[in-house]
This record gives C-alpha cells, sequence and structure tokens, in this order.
C-alpha cells in the first residue's frame, strides 16, 4: 500500500473540522459557522483521508446527531486520534521494513496506471503497465513483428544484431561472463514477467487482485521498464 503521508493529513482532517464547525442558531439547531460552498470543499479532501483511514466510516453504526457534515466531522476526529497514534508508533518502534511508493514507479509503468489505481482497478492496471511496456519497447526497437516476451527476449539476446533485429544493450559488450548473464537474465526476465503475469491476466477471469500483489507485479515491469529505457540500441553494420 502506497504511504500516506500523517502529518499531511492530519493537518487536512484538522483543518477540516475547524472548517465544518457548527454553532447553535439560538432555535436549538446546530448550523454551519462557515458557508456551505467553502465546507463542501474542505470537505472533498477530508473524505478522500478517511477512505484510506477508515474505510468504513460512511456506514460505521455512530450515533447520529442532526447537524450537517456531523459523520464527517466524526470520522474526522477518529481518523486524527488513529492517525496520532499510528504516527507515534512508527515513530518509536518503527516498522523496519522499507516502503514501496508505487509513485517512485518508472514512468512507462504508473504514469499508464494512475487512474486505474486510484479506481481500485488493480489486476486491469497491471495488464495496462505490461501493455505500456510493450509499447515503449516496440518504438525504441522500431519493431512491431514481435511483441512482449518474444520481442525482449528477441532484443536482449546476446547474438550480434542483424537487419531488422536490432539489440538491447545493458553495457559495452566486453566479452566477459558478468556481460552475458545480464542479457540473459534479462531475457529471462522478461519472458517470466509477460508469462506469469500478463498472460494469465489477459487470459483468465480472475478476482481482483489484493493492493500489494498489483504493487509487487507493477514493480516487476517497473525494473523491466528501466532495463529498457536504460538500454542502447545496436543494429547491424
Amino acid at each position: 500500500m502506497t504511504q500516506i503521508n500523517p502529518e499531511w493529513a492530519i493537518g487536512k482532517l484538522e483543518d477540516f473540522l475547524s472548517t465544518a464547525a457548527v454553532h447553535n442558531s439560538g432555535m436549538g439547531r446546530l448550523v454551519l459557522v462557515h458557508p456551505l460552498r467553502v465546507v463542501q470543499a474542505e470537505a472533498q479532501i477530508a473524505e478522500k483521508i478517511l477512505d484510506r483511514v477508515i474505510p468504513e466510516w460512511r456506514v460505521a453504526d455512530w450515533q447520529r446527531q442532526t447537524s450537517s457534515f456531523w459523520r464527517e466531522r466524526e470520522a474526522a476526529a477518529r481518523g486524527i486520534a488513529l492517525l496520532v497514534a499510528q504516527k507515534e508508533l512508527d515513530d518509536n518502534l518503527g516498522s523496519g521494513a522499507p516502503q514501496l511508493d508505487a509513485s517512485t514507479l518508472h514512468p512507462w509503468v504508473w504514469g499508464s496506471v494512475q487512474g486505474l489505481w486510484s479506481s481500485g482497478h488493480y489486476r486491469q492496471a497491471v495488464g495496462m503497465a505490461a501493455t505500456a511496456v510493450n509499447a515503449q519497447a516496440q518504438a525504441k526497437i522500431g519493431r512491431r513483428d514481435l511483441s512482449e516476451w518474444k520481442l525482449l527476449t528477441d532484443a536482449f539476446a546476446v547474438k550480434d544484431p542483424e537487419p531488422g533485429k536490432p539489440r538491447l544493450r545493458l553495457a559495452v559488450n566486453d566479452g566477459s561472463d558478468t556481460w552475458k548473464s545480464r542479457h540473459e537474465g534479462a531475457a529471462a526476465f522478461a519472458r517470466g514477467v509477460y508469462a506469469a503475469i500478463r498472460n494469465p491476466i489477459a487470459h483468465e477471469v480472475g478476482d481482483e487482485l489484493e493492493e500489494h500483489q498489483a504493487l509487487e507485479q507493477l514493480a516487476a515491469f517497473s525494473l523491466l521498464a528501466r532495463w529498457v529505457d536504460e538500454s542502447t540500441v545496436e543494429t547491424a553494420v
């Protein structure tokens, strides 16, 4: 899961609580202190945060109040308490594990899936990432006769380029076993991610992926994208 920024989230929820404050109208009714449109604008951000912090807040069985935005204010107060408690635990105990932020993935991958990801379509997002990497690789190599793993296993092949069959080179060929291993490994990796990840998504009907599963799969395509992007193209003389 993409890590939430607790300081930012707490600040935004506090801003919402301040903006959505109510006062007694003198007729036994609690009314908003600020104009409705102002409160609605702040609520848009608060609701996005609450969806992450307290996913069930919209239907939670809390004591109902009569004032406008009562549920949002209740959830915001609870959300702040949770975020403060979690931040205190993280600051003092720490998880000990690094966090993977999807926005740091290769632009070919993250740039193609942001909309799907934000709407929870994780399975489709992974499929789109695979398609995007393939399209970028085809454009870089200048080939449309092959695609996906067939394209990349041929592109990373250690044999010399042929007319119409350029190669991708991760480094200058110094004749070493390391150079050979890098390219054979990249070719095998490309075949693996398309065969084991892309093909099941494209050809099988399955349940939606969990977010952490999809993120791991996006990371695999991000690594492949980085290798393709950073490679030089070697053509036949």
